[in-house]
């Protein structure tokens, strides 16, 4: 196919594809899926090889978020019955990020519910840092607190955070259909305060509700404009008492297609699948792993992934492997300078027409409600959605 060999040439050569050609990625049939795969596989092996990263989610504080946004079982006025408690003291945020890390994790993010944090809340983040820090030196933590205000950044990198993760879900046009208490520039402004300051920025997606095509590339052209490092793709997890509850519109085929977009788009960036991949990609999980280099092991903010051991299992049946914590995730362009540094002509693809990572919640989606899903839609599965009942916050052992 024509359309995947200039793809491919494009991926190698870190040059933008055009939009027509990204949609026309998400147009692909079912007959042509595992071409695709193959072909964004191409990519991915030339920038990141066979390597996984793992990542592990450490909910630092759980529910009563003031904020309003449709996916989130976190929200303001969500009944979904998951855990809520407030901050976890240091010791007990290092107790559950060593779970993580003993299951072959390097990167720890930690996750608060709320707008954005007080300058209290960044000293309280700053304190787990370095417990975790102090005892497991070689660790990447990456903080997800919300909005930050002036200076929180630097305040955080001079703690020894590495990165911050704040999505932009979905695109600017329909931003203001999923949340009306912060706005889309407001995210925006976040991850360009963690990119001054230093820090590796994380922004990515939540796909699921029903978007359209053209805003699933909308947001991830608007990514790559933003030159994250890591780039998350959630999947929407439809939990009771949301507003998006009854909201099924994925299928594996369609996940893939999605996924193999965003890699052809931002070909050398860290491309995670994070919430949503067991329930929507079910079976098809291992052949995900051709096209993005990165997962989050266990359990998300506050529903149930698959066991840890079958997420190794899983890397290592597909014929991947774990990625070292001695090895570099990124490529040398992006990361010879340390965490966060990119060079003019790097980033999330060359930007040679001028235009320029998360953890998030495992309930989360993207998009726009009511918009008319561009793909079959997809059985319920109620069956695959659990409510987190252990780890941080309780008194079981964490799923890692």
């Amino acid at each position: 196919m024509d359309l995947l060999n200039t793809l491919v040439d494009k991926g190698l050569r870190r040059e933008l594809p055009t939009r027509e050609e990204a949609l026309a990625v998400l147009a692909t049939s079912d007959d042509d899926l595992l071409d695709v795969v193959a072909a964004a596989g191409k990519v991915r092996r030339h920038w990141f090889g066979r390597r996984v990263k793992l990542n592990y989610l450490v909910n630092l504080k759980s529910g009563l978020c003031p904020e309003d946004c449709s996916y989130c079982s976190q929200r303001l006025g969500s009944t979904a019955g998951i855990l809520k408690y407030t901050w976890l003291k240091p010791d007990e945020a290092s107790r559950a990020a060593a779970a993580g890390l003993a299951g072959g994790a390097k990167r720890v993010c930690l996750v608060a519910s709320g707008r954005g944090p007080t300058d209290r809340d960044v000293d309280r983040v700053s304190e787990t840092i370095k417990a975790i820090k102090d005892q497991n030196e070689s660790v990447e933590v990456c903080a997800c607190l919300g909005l930050l205000s002036d200076g929180q950044a630097e305040r955080l990198r001079e703690a020894g955070a590495d990165a911050y993760n704040h999505n932009l879900n979905t695109s600017e046009e329909t931003y203001a259909d999923i949340t009306t208490t912060h706005t889309y520039a407001d995210r925006v402004d976040t991850v360009r305060k963690a990119h001054a300051a230093g820090l590796s920025a994380c922004s990515g997606l939540i796909a699921g509700m029903g978007e359209s095509d053209e805003d699933l590339v909308d947001v991830v052209y608007s990514l790559r404009e933003l030159d994250p490092d890591s780039v998350p793709v959630n999947f929407l997890i439809p939990v009771e008492g949301t507003p998006l509850a009854k909201e099924w519109n994925l299928t594996p085929q369609r996940c893939l297609r999605i996924l193999a977009m965003v890699r052809f788009v931002c070909p050398d960036v860290e491309v995670r699948i994070a919430g949503g991949r067991e329930v929507h990609l079910r079976s098809m999980q291992p052949l995900a792993l051709n096209l993005a280099n990165s997962i989050f092991l266990g359990d998300y903010l506050t529903t149930e992934g698959q066991a840890g051991r079958a997420d190794l299992d899983m890397i290592a049946d597909a014929g991947f492997e774990v990625e070292g914590a001695g090895e570099v995730t990124l490529p040398e362009h992006r990361a010879g300078a340390g965490c966060g540094s990119h060079e003019a002509s790097g980033g999330c693809g060359a930007h040679a027409d001028g235009a320029g990572c998360g953890a998030h919640e495992a309930g989360g989606g993207g998009g726009v409600c009511g918009a008319v899903p561009a793909a079959q839609t997809n059985e319920a599965r109620t069956d695959l959605v659990a409510v987190r009942r252990r780890g941080a916050g309780t008194d079981l052992a964490p799923n890692a």
